[in-house]
């Protein structure tokens, strides 16, 4: 896998060895950034991150800071090998070894803010559902911040969230990227 994008273009990303992941095709991670458009000093959440590829991705872009959230110890040190190997400075990063669920509690209670947050969990499994409505019941998103939701075509994401609401929809064969904004009432607070 590669950066396709920004000042680490072109640039190897190491896979985890002996886990099984699922990794986004580079098209459709350069389709997600081309709707998401300029992410220059942007804050990222890149959670159930296996490789790291989305906030790496999102730091050769330009964002100020991506934190990695991911609860396989092979991940994390593929991560802070892909990281260390393409000398991104600490001060951009951080690493969070645990559940993305309980994750986002943790982040909330420490007052964290993201403006974009990358989500790919593993399909079949309600995680993406359960994770968006952890991630609305937290106040972690900044005002005009962008949820993206890679999932299953078939996997049904939560129709009962309070403070986001789905924006846009790109098919990929089996694969359903979901953006989400913030409810236009909930975008003031």
């Amino acid at each position: 896998m590669r950066v396709i994008g920004g000042i680490y273009r072109s640039r190897l990303i190491d896979m985890p060895k002996g886990v099984e992941i699922r990794p986004t095709q580079d098209k459709v991670r350069e389709a997600i950034f081309n709707i998401l458009g300029d992410i220059s000093g942007k804050v990222v959440l890149d959670l159930f991150s296996g490789s790291g590829a989305f906030g790496i991705e999102a730091l050769s872009r330009g964002a100020s800071k991506s934190t990695f959230v991911e609860n396989n110890i092979r991940c994390v040190q593929t991560i802070e090998n892909n990281l260390d190997n393409l000398q991104i400075p600490p001060d951009r990063y951080s690493i969070i070894k645990g559940n993305a669920l309980r994750a986002v509690y943790g982040l909330d209670e420490a007052g964290e803010k993201f403006d974009v947050v990358f989500m790919d969990p593993p399909y079949h499994r309600d995680l993406a559902k359960n994770c968006l409505i952890n991630l609305d019941s937290c106040d972690i998103l900044s005002q005009f911040a962008t949820v993206v939701v890679e999932h299953y075509r078939m996997d049904e994401l939560s129709s009962d969230l309070e403070t986001l609401v789905s924006d846009k929809e790109r098919k990929y064969g089996d694969t359903l990227v979901t953006f989400l904004k913030r409810h236009a009432e909930n975008a003031d607070s």
